[in-house]
């Protein structure tokens, strides 16, 4: 037996104010209706490193992002397009993608 996929449902403004409060950097763009912020990294090869990781876990969600790389920098933005706005899922994508982040941008070592 197949079971049916159940369609996300598009969040209110009070739920999306709400659910950004809990990214750090990430912006609305109301027009869009999305979400979406700047990485910089050290290089192309980390930009690209965090690109690969990304994709397997929109693989594992089944929820991809819209992003653009030059060099060292990455924008991704979030988006539901099947309900033409911002569901669960986009938050769920944007907190393990700052997850990943955290993870490959080694700190510095304090002297």
């Amino acid at each position: 037996m197949l079971l049916k996929k159940e369609k996300m449902r598009r969040l209110t403004d009070n739920e999306v104010d709400y659910n950004l409060t809990t990214l750090k950097g990430w912006e609305l763009d109301e027009h869009e209706s999305r979400i979406n912020k700047l990485f910089t990294f050290k290089n192309f090869n980390e930009a690209f490193d965090a690109m690969c990781s990304i994709a397997d876990v929109a693989e594992e969600i089944g929820h991809h992002p819209d992003w653009y790389n030059l060099y060292n920098k990455l924008n991704i933005k979030l988006s539901s397009h099947d309900v033409g706005g911002l569901t669960m899922k986009d938050f769920e994508l944007a907190q393990r993608i700052e997850e990943i982040i955290k993870t490959s941008k080694p700190k510095r070592p304090r002297i």
